[in-house]
């Protein structure tokens, strides 16, 4: 209907008289577009993003409009590459809105405790009890797990800690736990629980209709990139990973210098007025630099501009003691920040000198934030997978700023999302950070 509408109006709105040909193709169009919209779409995933819609639907009606001009051109019709264009436009915003408006209603509603799908977890070790308390603290993902299926729970770093939800039992009560919470979607985690148990299970669970999900091995290796093939009836998952140090990141690095240099010299009057600003608010200088690691422990003086007023003296101070398990950042210690600092650091503006490290080389536009070598010795050796970051050039945004790990947050979970970052990175994915970056400014967070 939202095809045949944008179709109609782009028709109605031309002004002029329309051939038949012209007429047929823009009753056509709606029809083609959905054939590519249903050829493009891919499985149902747990979250969809506003950047897969988005992405989804311009090249669904870029396709389905080369298609329409292609038969244009075969039919022979009057106006062919003007209609297409209105076409273009009118359906690519109309659709586009109605799939936001979709988005957005149902992130609404999974929500809300009433709407989210109750699931079990077949795993109560470390992978299960972290699922499980992800899925709890995000509802976007539309899942709320309700049990824990395990009979010899795997030692976890949080045996201290009380499970997230109840351990229902054993593989074999998998279907009572099923029946008794109403659980309608299954997850399998790590187990002690025999292979061939789990697999009579989910026969069991497809058979009554249940969705199964599941976490595979080396789990931590698999990227976006991995392919799925069969040797027989065998299904072959084949790694491929990213060479920091081959021709892909030299391009990104090519365009980060580049960006760089142009943001540098639009930004000029803006940088110079902040300069200004900060002089006269308070003494000190205008630029604030702090030893920072970056790349194969590379270390650098990462610049910003001073938000703060100078340090008091140590015995009119109070010490800064970094919680467990928190990553270093913003307000350390007593609140120092001043007028012009705020507005700086709310409107992250106070990281734009960091474009001259990307033009020196020593960072990117996108990639982990780099850390003090202290805090960075600390973390390599307490936190698993700390020092994969360093494979990388860090960045003045990443992949775990823009899902709020800002500041003092946890550092495990910073951790997490920045090898994610690393593992599946492609510009595509930096495009989408610096646009979810954008997004995060113009609200204009607080802290």
């Amino acid at each position: 209907m939202v095809l045949y509408t944008a179709a109609a109006i782009a028709s109605l709105l031309r002004g002029s008289y329309l051939s038949t040909g012209d007429r047929l193709l823009a009753l056509a169009f709606p029809l083609i577009a959905v054939v590519v919209l249903r050829a493009g779409q891919r499985s149902a995933r747990l979250r969809e993003t506003l950047y897969d819609i988005i992405t989804l639907v311009i090249g669904s009606i870029s396709l389905a409009t080369m298609l329409v001009i292609a038969m244009a051109a075969i039919f022979g019709t009057a106006h062919p590459l003007t209609l297409a264009i209105r076409l273009w436009l009118y359906a690519s915003v109309y659709l586009g809105v109605e799939r936001v408006v979709l988005l957005f209603l149902q992130r609404s509603a999974i929500r809300d405790e009433r709407f989210a799908v109750p699931a079990i977890i077949v795993g109560a070790g470390v992978v299960g009890s972290q699922l499980a308390r992800r899925l709890s603290a995000d509802p976007s993902y539309g899942l709320r797990p309700v049990g824990l299926i395990d009979s010899d729970p795997l030692p976890t770093a949080d045996d201290l800690r009380p499970p997230p939800v109840p351990i229902l039992g054993g593989i074999s009560d998998l279907g009572v736990a099923v029946r008794d919470t109403g659980a309608q979607h299954v997850i399998l985690a790590f187990s002690g629980e025999p292979d061939h148990l789990l697999a009579n299970e989910v026969r069991t669970c497809q058979q009554m209709g249940i969705a199964v999900s599941l976490i595979p091995r080396l789990f931590e290796s698999m990227n976006e990139r991995t392919t799925l093939d069969h040797v027989g009836g065998l299904p072959l998952l084949t790694l491929h990973a990213i060479d920091p140090h081959g021709w892909q990141f030299a391009i990104k690095h090519a365009i980060d210098r580049s960006v760089a240099a142009v943001v540098l010299i639009v930004m000029a009057p803006i940088m110079l007025t902040i300069a200004v600003a900060i002089r006269m608010s308070s003494p000190g200088p205008i630029l604030f630099r702090q030893r920072r690691v970056g790349r194969d422990g590379h270390e650098f003086d990462v610049v910003k501009f001073r938000t703060m007023r100078a340090a008091v003296p140590a015995s009119a101070s109070t010490t800064f003691m970094l919680g467990s398990d928190l990553a270093p950042g913003g307000v350390e210690g007593m609140d120092r920040r001043t007028r012009i600092g705020r507005v700086l650091r709310n409107l992250s503006l106070d990281e734009l000198p960091q474009l001259f490290n990307v033009l020196r080389g020593d960072m990117s536009l996108v990639g982990p934030r780099p850390e003090r070598p202290e805090y960075a010795a600390r973390f390599a050796t307490s936190v698993v997978g700390y020092e994969d970051r360093h494979r990388v050039r860090s960045g003045i945004t990443g992949w775990a700023q823009v899902h709020g790990l800002r500041g003092q947050t946890s550092i495990s979970d910073r951790v997490e999302w920045d090898n994610y970052y690393i593992l599946n990175w492609s510009l595509r994915l930096d495009l989408r950070i610096l646009a979810m970056t954008v997004a995060e400014i113009l609200r204009f967070r607080e802290g």
